[in-house]
This record gives structure tokens, C-alpha cells and sequence, in this order.
């Protein structure tokens, strides 16, 4: 009966659309097909996850009578090919599956934030613990340098090396009695705290009492509005990143030109050396150049003078020239006799004069002989 079925079936739809696609049609239909079996098991996983968490029983009665008449109007326009179909009668509402997968959601979230108190206890116990080591560890590094600075080595007797007893009795009372104090400290203060704790709770007592507590409207008021400002948060958060984004490109930019400044500063000094030296050196020049010019004046002026003398110069003959020579000769030969002359004439002077000087000294050591 089903071949029969199978083959008319066949016969009634010669043509199968599946042929007349393409293979890029193909592969978008599957990649369609995937996803939508993707969404389904997940839909199936959730609801599974919802039956194992109430009755199933009445979900599915109520998803029954309420898919069972909608079914019943569309009987006549298709006919099924499969006896499957009061499997199809038990699909669920596109309302029915919002209302499963909120309560997911609401169960995830409350497991998320029961997870993550959990979590937070067990940070907030190792931080303390973390803190009691960190305290535990400074009080242990205090005691042992306490102990070597009063012990080791302010409790030693000079005169025999050895470590004093009533020294070290008393430091070890002085940190049994510290402890005591430490010990009466916490014990005040977990009183108070005891005391403190008593006094919130009565206060939170009458507040209940008094109707003043929060209820679950107004937690959920509260959360909204926690909500709302997170976002408004988020928002200033990605504003403030932009802004800091933008001041970090801004400061990048001011360092670059401030190196370019400051490298154009570097040059503007250099070049203003240079042409200090430059100006120096100019200066030196011109004043090298006047010296030269002048210079080159005087050289011009004696080279004209000697031209001009050269010019004017003019040869004498021979006879003058022999003349002038034994006239100079005669000259000579008169000086030379002048000279001896004039050293005959000194040499009778100094003779002259010793002859002098002896009559005056004669002459005046009679005067004295006479005055006595």
C-alpha cells in the first residue's frame, strides 16, 4: 500500500525542484537547512532542560488542546505523506517557547548570580586569608628583628660574650603582655562589633514590622533603574575611551612636533653660530682686505717712485766717473788724517788734564795745610 502510495506520489510530481537548482542553490538551501537544525536543537535542548525542572505532564496536555484545534481546520488542504502526524500536534507556540526560554534565562541568570556570590565569598575568604598571611608575615619579620636587635645583639655581656637571661625573660614578657593587650583589643572590638550587628538587626526588624523594606517591585524597580544607569555608564566608559583615545593621538602629535621644534631649535642655534662665525670671519676679512689695500697702495706708490727714479736715472761717463772715485779717495785719505789728528789732539787733552788735576789737588791740599 505504501509503494502505491510512494510511486503515485512519484507520478504526480514528475518534476522535482531539487533538479532544476543549481549546486550554488544547493549549497545555500543545505547551509539554510543546517541552521535551521542548529536552532531546532537548541530549541530541544532547552526545552529539555525546562521538562527536567517542572511536570511534564501539564505543559504538554495544554500544548495538545491548544495545537488540537488549529490542526483540525487545515485537514482538508494537504494531504500527509507519513503517519507522523500526531507528533506535529505537539509543537509548541512561538509565545509558549518565549515564556520557556525567559525562564531559562531568568534560571541562568539566577545560577550566574548565585556563581558569582559563590565566587565572591571565596575571594573575599582568600583575600582575607591573603591579608591574615600578610599580617602573620610583617608580625613574624618584626618579632625576628626585634629578637636579633634586643637579643642577638643588645642582650650580649660584653665582658663574656654571652647572651644575658633577665634580658631575654624581659623581652619575651614585653611580647606576652603585647599580645594580651592585642588580645583584650579584638576582644572590645568584636563586642562592638556584636553589639553593632544586634542593633541592625533590631532596626531591620522594625522596619519590616513598619512595612518600610523593599519589596519585590521595588527591587525590580531598582534593577531597571540600575540598569539604565549601567548604560548611561557604558556610555560615558566609551565616551571617556574615545576622549582619552583622542588624547592620546593628540599627545602624539604635540611630542612629534615637539621634537621637530626642538630639532629645528637645535638647527636655528647652529645656524645662528655659524653665521656668528661667519660675520667674525667676514669682519677679519674686510679688515685684512682694507690692510691689503693698503698695502697694495704703499707698494704702488714705491713702485711708482721707484719707476719714476728709475726713469730719471741716467748713467755718467767714465771720465767724471774716475774723477768722482779719486775725489773720493782724497776724501778718505783726509778723513783718516783728521782722525789721527783728532786722537793726537784727545791724548794731549787727557794729558792736559791728569797735569790739571794733579795742580789742583796740590793747589787745594795747601789751602787746607794753610787754614789749620
Amino acid at each position: 500500500m505504501d509503494d502505491t502510495e510512494s510511486v503515485a506520489t512519484a507520478t504526480e510530481h514528475p518534476d522535482d525542484p531539487l533538479a532544476e537548482m543549481t549546486d550554488a542553490e544547493l549549497a545555500e538551501l543545505v547551509e539554510n537547512t543546517i541552521s535551521a537544525n542548529n536552532v531546532l536543537s537548541n530549541e530541544t535542548e532547552m526545552f529539555e532542560k525546562y521538562l527536567k525542572r517542572v511536570e511534564p505532564k501539564e505543559p504538554v496536555i495544554e500544548t495538545a488542546q491548544q495545537i488540537q484545534p488549529e490542526q483540525g481546520k487545515g485537514k482538508g488542504r494537504k494531504r500527509l505523506r507519513s503517519r507522523g502526524a500526531p507528533d506535529k500536534l505537539l509543537q509548541l507556540t512561538p509565545e509558549q517557547k518565549c515564556d520557556i526560554a525567559q525562564h531559562e534565562t531568568d534560571v541562568l541568570r539566577n545560577e550566574m548570580t548565585k556563581m558569582n556570590d559563590d565566587a565572591d565569598k571565596v575571594l573575599d575568604s582568600y583575600k582575607a586569608s591573603l591579608e591574615e598571611l600578610d599580617l602573620w608575615h610583617a608580625e613574624t619579620k618584626k618579632g625576628l628583628y626585634e629578637f636579633d636587635r634586643d637579643i642577638c645583639k643588645g642582650a650580649i655581656n660584653t665582658r663574656t660574650g654571652d647572651i644575658i637571661a633577665e634580658k631575654v625573660s624581659r623581652f619575651y614578657e614585653d611580647k606576652l603582655r603585647g599580645r594580651d593587650t592585642l588580645i583584650e583589643k579584638l576582644r572590645l572590638k568584636n563586642c562592638t562589633m556584636r553589639v553593632l550587628k544586634r542593633k541592625l538587626t533590631l532596626q531591620l526588624k522594625q522596619k519590616e514590622e513598619m512595612g518600610e523594606v523593599l519589596h519585590e517591585v521595588d527591587f525590580s524597580q531598582l534593577k531597571i533603574e540600575n540598569q539604565q544607569y549601567l548604560e548611561k555608564i557604558d556610555e560615558k566608559n566609551q565616551e571617556l575611551l574615545r576622549l582619552k583615545l583622542m588624547a592620546g593621538n593628540t599627545l602624539q602629535v604635540l611630542n612629534k612636533y615637539k621634537k621637530k621644534l626642538h630639532i629645528l631649535t637645535l638647527d636655528s642655534t647652529q645656524l645662528k653660530t655659524d653665521i656668528a662665525s661667519k660675520h667674525e670671519m667676514l669682519t677679519k676679512f674686510n679688515a685684512e682686505i682694507e690692510v691689503v689695500n693698503n698695502e697694495r697702495v704703499n707698494a704702488e706708490k714705491r713702485n711708482m717712485t721707484l719707476r719714476q727714479r728709475l726713469a730719471d736715472y741716467s748713467v755718467p761717463e767714465v771720465q767724471n766717473y774716475v774723477e768722482i772715485k779719486s775725489d773720493l779717495i782724497e776724501l778718505r785719505k783726509t778723513v783718516k788724517s783728521w782722525e789721527r789728528k783728532v786722537e793726537v789732539a784727545m791724548m794731549a787733552l787727557r794729558s792736559q788734564k791728569q797735569q790739571w788735576k794733579k795742580i789742583w789737588l796740590q793747589d787745594h791740599q795747601g789751602n787746607q795745610t794753610w787754614v789749620t
